[in-house]
């Protein structure tokens, strides 16, 4: 008997500066990294994460440190290591796809098996396929010859059957099938493979607009024009290992092989933490503890009434749990590859590399409905156009060569013959078609009349509309702020706890981010003025969390309102993704989300204004705007009612309630229009600085929609705001607690805090007209109502003065 065995190892890299290491094994063996970009024979000169690159690698480019994130590159087998035995085949790929077939209006499903066959003999066998519940099985002969073999079956799904469609999250069910492969092979040998098949068409639709040059940019699924909301993911920790369900414990199985065969096994518990680099042991980052992080993270996106993630090409190809999850939760995923800015070799040895990581990961990742485009990298084109390397002007032909190489005549060219379900852009940004018009490097990447922009500005006032881009697709955008104290009290000391604390200062990997944000926070809040160090330190991070919240709440309810409209020929946004979602140690950032899953204020607002039915308030030459957003996909009768309050007062000074009208689905439209001159007059003894505008949408008593609200004046100016006394009486509901909530006056920016209580409440960071209000603590772990009547802390704006 002739034996073979397949050693699987994931390996992860430890630098361009990585020793020759080698890992040697006798007999033939096979050695596949963990995202499976490489697979080489026994001895490995260094070691292997994305690609081999002359003498050293490239591995996660963000692991040597981001203006998020810290310097940690690892390396050492940080997966699990398995050793397989076979004499007759193996089955190394497993991957399909469902594809709709419009003029027959009927699904069919490609299902593509790699096998190694190391019979000396054919190998004959049957296969069937069996999806029970669209009643479908199918039965096919199949001969394997020996060396690598690829079997492709075509399964035809029948029209009869009703095959209910994937949907994202607020649009439809996430209905899925089992189906299960059976390989019935020559010599009792039987390979069965089971999956979730789900069923799901997208266009990314490019035509022309009437009344602006360019083209639209705007993607359908099942047909209906979808807005994508949601933000981008980055890497949810510098050592991958600690991001799974089961925390620091993983088993492992050897086999040890002998001349005679394989005489034995060994189970055996193994902590598989990758090493910290030297030096990194006054750099802490303490891992949260409970026991399904991802899980926690990808329902924190949905229940932000989030619909879409994209995977930044910065980090790495992540894990299959978290496509599971993506598609089980109904969050479409824009998968960027693991290129960003910066520029590329193009070696043959490279392309090689490239050539295996890309193909990997189309079958590994096809199958998976959530992912609706695939994206060759992170800003190269726009780094190339605008010059960020000062490369010289007779150099950049060599360089756009290079680029198209790489990404247009490799990675695309990789991608259309193995991925026929989705889109292909070769940047992001990127003009889309007019990219490839313009030979696949635009002059200007970021144009708002083609493809998706990155947009960032500190320094503007980002309560000014107007400042933004009226683009066809945010893809990027946002503003950093601190995290909680509890999450920063974890990892600091007394002496840290100072805005300009050398801890401050070195968790701050954003150039003048400290002061940016303190800058913005400037123009329209008043900056803490406790005379006690710890409390105005409390105070700020506070405030950075409000300012934050407040200047993406304003950018992303501009790109929404402007999804049905052209203005000055620009316009028709169909898609806001706000950087970022996560973070990967406790620091400032721009995520909503901080290291550990808690929600920063800016989450809560993305709840509100991701909302399927959304108010958007707005001023234009003194005039104020109110438009209604919808993503349904049906027309419903509504009233919009607008209140006036003074911050002297918790009775609204007026009110106004429209008649009633129809919102149509999947469209914003103008409901509310009046000067506010002429809106102050009419609510009596109203100023701009005295009061405050909140409005919503209702049917029948019924509210459909967030209360949202609008600024006459800056905060800071506010006549008659006055500090309010909040209380709080918690009671317990089964495993969800409740807080009643009682105010003094009126109250912005509402924040409860429960410290380090593991959880989210039902919405935070509020506007508080009413003297009482209900909120729910939904708990991640077991807690009681004393340990959060223990923990509780309420802040208002007024607190921090």
């Amino acid at each position: 008997m002739r034996l073979h065995l397949l050693l699987l190892l994931a390996l992860c890299g430890a630098g361009t500066t990585a020793a020759e290491l080698s890992y040697s094994l006798r007999g033939n063996w096979s050695i596949c990294n963990g995202n499976g970009s490489l697979e080489l024979p026994g001895a490995v000169p260094g070691c292997v994460h994305s690609a081999l690159f002359q003498q050293g690698l490239i591995q996660e480019q963000c692991s040597f440190s981001w203006d998020w994130g810290p310097s940690f590159p690892t390396q050492g087998i940080w997966k699990d290591v398995r050793i397989e035995a076979y004499n007759i085949c193996h089955l190394n790929y497993f991957t399909f796809s469902p594809i709709y077939d419009k003029s027959a209006q009927e699904w069919n499903l490609e299902i593509e098996s790699t096998f190694d066959v190391v019979s000396s003999k054919p190998v004959g066998g049957q296969v069937i396929v069996a999806i029970p519940k669209l009643q479908t099985q199918q039965t096919y002969s199949i001969e394997l010859q020996p060396g690598k073999r690829i079997v492709e079956l075509f399964v035809n799904i029948s029209k009869n059957i009703t095959v209910e469609t994937w949907w994202p999250h607020g649009h439809g069910n996430q209905t899925g099938y089992n189906m299960t492969v059976l390989f019935e092979l020559d010599g009792g040998l039987n390979i069965e493979k089971s999956a979730k098949v789900y069923f799901r068409t997208v266009e990314l639709i490019e035509e022309p607009i009437k009344g602006s040059p360019g083209l639209s940019f705007y993607f359908k699924i099942n047909g209906f024009p979808i807005f994508l909301k949601g933000s981008n993911w980055i890497p949810a920790d510098s050592f991958q290992d600690r991001v799974t369900s089961e925390l620091f414990h993983k088993k492992m199985k050897f086999f040890s092989r002998h001349s005679h065969g394989i005489i034995g096994s060994i189970f055996f518990l193994f902590k598989c933490s990758s090493p910290l680099p030297a030096g990194a042991g006054l750099a802490v980052v303490l891992q949260p503890n409970w026991a399904n992080w991802l899980r926690l993270l990808l329902q924190s996106v949905v229940d932000a009434n989030m619909n879409t993630l994209r995977v930044w090409g910065g980090g790495i190809y992540e894990q299959d749990e978290f496509y599971e999850l993506c598609d089980e939760l109904g969050i479409m995923v824009w998968q960027d590859f693991m290129f960003a800015c910066a520029l590329y070799p193009t070696d043959q040895g490279f392309l090689d590399s490239v050539t295996a990581e890309v193909a990997y990961q189309i079958k590994r990742l096809k199958s998976h409905p959530s992912i609706i485009i695939w994206s060759g990298n992170n800003e190269n084109e726009e780094a190339l156009m605008m010059n960020w390397y000062h490369i010289s002007f007779t150099d950049r032909p060599i360089y756009i060569k290079d680029y198209v190489t790489l990404y247009v005549k490799n990675i695309r060219e990789l991608v259309l013959a193995g991925d026929k379900s989705r889109p292909f852009i070769t940047s992001s940004p990127t003009n889309g078609a007019e990219t490839v018009a313009e030979a696949w490097v635009s002059q200007n990447p970021n144009s708002n009349y083609f493809g998706d922009v990155h947009f960032y500005d500190y320094i503007s006032d980002c309560w000014n509309w107007k400042v933004f881009p009226k683009a066809r697709f945010a893809s990027e955008y946002g503003y950093q702020s601190w995290p909680s104290f509890s999450t920063l009290e974890k990892v600091s000391s007394t002496e840290d706890w100072s805005f300009n604390s050398k801890f401050s200062l070195h968790r701050q990997h954003h150039e003048g981010g400290n002061k940016q944000m303190l800058y913005q926070a400037g123009l329209h809040f008043k900056l803490p003025q406790s005379t006690d160090p710890l409390r105005t330190f409390k105070d700020t991070i506070y405030l950075t969390q409000v300012m934050q919240a407040q200047c993406v709440k304003t950018e992303t309810e501009f790109y929404r309102r402007s999804r049905s409209e052209i203005v000055d020929q620009q316009g028709h946004t169909m898609g806001a993704l706000y950087w970022q979602l996560n973070d990967i140690w406790q620091a400032p950032s721009w995520a909503s989300l901080e290291y550990g899953g808690k929600w920063k204020m800016l989450h809560y607002f993305a709840q509100n204004f991701f909302a399927p039915l959304l108010p958007v308030g707005f001023e234009n030459e003194n005039t104020f705007y109110i438009y209604g957003v919808s993503d349904l996909h049906s027309d419903y009768s509504m009233t919009l009612s607008v209140r006036v309050h003074t911050w002297s007062s918790l009775e609204p000074v007026c009110s106004r309630v429209t008649e009633r009208f129809v919102m149509k689905g999947g469209e914003a439209v103008c409901l509310y229009e009046e000067p506010v001159s002429e809106l102050l007059r009419r609510c009596g003894n109203c100023t701009r600085e005295s009061c405050v505008v909140s409005f919503y949408l209702s049917a029948d008593h019924e509210l459909l929609s967030p209360t949202n609200y609008h600024f006459l004046s800056s905060p800071k100016e506010a006549v008659g705001l006055c500090k309010a006394q909040i209380t709080a009486i918690i009671s317990q509901q089964g495993d969800i607690f409740v807080f009643d909530l009682e105010t003094s006056a009126v109250a912005p920016f509402v924040w409860l805090d429960v410290g380090s209580i593991p959880g989210r409440f039902s919405d935070n960071g509020f506007l508080m007209t009413e003297k009482t209000r209900t909120i729910l603590f939904y708990p991640w772990e077991p807690t009681s109502k004393n340990e959060l009547e223990q923990s509780f802390h309420v802040t208002s704006l007024t607190d921090i003065y």
